[in-house]
């Protein structure tokens, strides 16, 4: 593939919020760490240099890959690398959407990877490793039950429980028989739903389908996937659990630091709440709240704790603990050589919330890197766009705006009434002229037939221009033809679209392609073609 890169703000798809980080405008500077540049990689590095849990970290590793290391020795390699003092993550996380669910998916682990391999060539020194971060724990089923191929909705419907890492994937098979029908006859097909029937028809959960089916797209990138909802990883967490509950340490933190964001003219995006854990089990996973006793009770599930009995079931059973949004990404940082997180436009807006919480319990906030964002597309859409005079950065515009540009740089008529207006205008000045000499009252009236005239022109400028857009329909419906193309349903396409359409095209290529140029640090906008 060719790539071409234009800025986020000319997209028209981003956040107020997310355009001032990278911006790096000053009213911002507060509320993160070090910068996202290769300075702030240097300083983070030494940071993290004390990092205590590697041991722990690369045994529940080892564990959790049983099976599945045969064949990936880059990801052997990179798990055997944690386990040294010089050697760090660079994670992004994600739920576990079926069959990867929307493009950008595929995206925010390619951007791990190359920022990954970009840090060793500036840092030779040093290994850094891309890790995929399953939200295993997460039970919003209803956002990641389903995905798009080729514009058909495929879901999975059947009672949510517990975490969605915990669902047992025995009742796919009739997705599965729909998404691979949906794949055609090819090789890259024939690949794609071998990998697809490996990972969810073989009576796995969705964690280990979901570990599984990424681990053979990306196993030869040294990609390194983290189920986190384990006792030996939750073990290391525990006094954090057992002070957020008991304390609300956290609660306070992150609630002065949202106001303060707000304060500035930024929308917060999460909030935090006096306990942020739920209470998992295989059935279920409930909030935790305090009640009026001072007691805590897991919601709905009769379950009532004293806060010495809390105590206590947080150190035997720290696996029952499940952190909410807010504190997941400090459990990240806990168990992770961690130096940057890779996300989404929305999940860094909610980062810059938490950097106080990270400071009182003294854990290095992570470098907030946004993920790359891409379009994709092929030679034959460019050539059109090329063809009707329009350009990548033109394309976000909408699909009216887009029309109307092209009928009046090609029409042979002149289509605005801007003259004659100026005509009217130098008359109406007389009017108002000669009725102040008579009655200065009417001056309200003369100018109320003259708004109402210009309101008439303006109608009529409008009813000339889709008048002469029959002129050029033939261009006027391939400009519509060209947005329905590259934004599915209106939105950007890695929203909507599953890897797998693109896959079947190009096979691995596709995120070899991705790869190679994605670039991290430049926060660019990429269109592949």
């Amino acid at each position: 593939m060719k790539a071409t890169y234009i800025d986020y703000k000319d997209t028209n798809s981003f956040s107020k919020t997310l355009l001032a980080y990278l911006a790096g405008e000053d009213n911002l500077a507060s509320f993160y760490g070090n910068k996202p540049d290769m300075a702030g990689f240097a300083a983070q590095i030494r940071l993290k240099e004390s990092f205590a849990h590697r041991k722990v970290l690369v045994e529940s590793l080892r564990s959790s890959y049983s099976g599945l290391l045969e064949d990936a020795i880059e990801v052997e390699q990179n798990i055997k690398q944690l386990a040294e003092k010089n050697t760090y993550t660079v994670t992004t996380g994600h739920q576990l959407n079926i069959f990867t669910g929307p493009l950008y998916f595929i995206f925010k682990i390619a951007t791990a990877i190359r920022l990954a391999k970009d840090l060793k060539e500036k840092f030779p020194g040093n290994n850094f490793v891309p890790v995929y971060w399953m939200a295993t724990e997460d039970h919003d089923f209803e956002e990641i039950n389903n995905t798009r191929v080729y514009g058909k909705k495929i879901v999975w419907d059947v009672p949510k429980i517990s975490g969605t890492g915990r669902m047992d994937t025995s009742s796919m098979g009739e997705v599965v028989r729909q998404y691979c029908g949906m794949l055609g006859l090819s090789e890259n097909s024939t690949r794609l739903t071998a990998i697809v029937e490996e990972a969810y028809l073989k009576g796995r959960n969705l964690a280990d389908a979901t570990r599984v089916l990424v681990h053979e797209l990306f196993k030869s990138y040294g990609l390194v996937i983290v189920d986190a909802d384990r006792r030996v990883l939750k073990k290391l967490y525990a006094p954090i659990i057992e002070d957020d509950i008991l304390h609300e340490k956290s609660f306070a933190a992150i609630s002065k630091t949202s106001a303060l964001l707000e304060e500035e003219g930024y929308t917060a995006q999460v909030y935090a709440r006096p306990c942020n854990f739920f209470y998992l089990t295989d059935e279920f996973r409930e909030r935790i709240e305090k009640n009026a006793d001072g007691n805590y009770e897991v919601l709905h599930q009769g379950v009532v704790f004293t806060p010495e009995e809390l105590k206590l079931e947080i150190d035997q059973y720290p696996e029952r603990f499940s952190p909410n949004v807010v504190m997941r990404p400090l459990y990240q940082e806990v168990i992770l050589p961690n130096l940057a997180y890779i996300g989404g436009g929305a999940e860094i807006v909610y980062w810059l919330q938490l950097k106080a919480n990270f400071d009182q319990y003294n854990i290095p906030f992570p470098i907030l890197i946004p993920r790359n964002s891409a379009l994709i597309t092929e030679d034959n859409i460019v050539g059109k766009i090329y063809r009707l005079d329009l350009t990548f950065k033109s394309v976000f515009k909408s699909t009216v705006a887009l029309q109307n540009e092209y009928v009046r740089r090609h029409t042979t008529h002149r289509l605005h009434l801007k003259d004659e207006w100026m005509e009217l205008n130098a008359i109406f000045g007389k009017i108002k002229l000669r009725t102040h000499k008579i009655d200065p009252s009417l001056g309200p009236s003369t100018e109320a037939v003259k708004a109402r005239l210009k309101k008439a022109i303006n109608s009529l400028e409008k009813k000339l221009l889709k008048a002469d857009k029959r002129n050029h329909q033939d261009a006027v419906l391939q400009i519509e033809r060209i947005k329905e193309k590259l934004f599915p349903g209106g939105g950007l396409q890695e929203r909507t679209e599953n890897f797998a359409v693109l896959y079947v095209k190009y096979g691995d290529d596709l995120i070899e392609d991705l790869v190679k140029h994605f670039d991290p640090l430049a926060f660019k906008f990429t269109i592949l073609y």
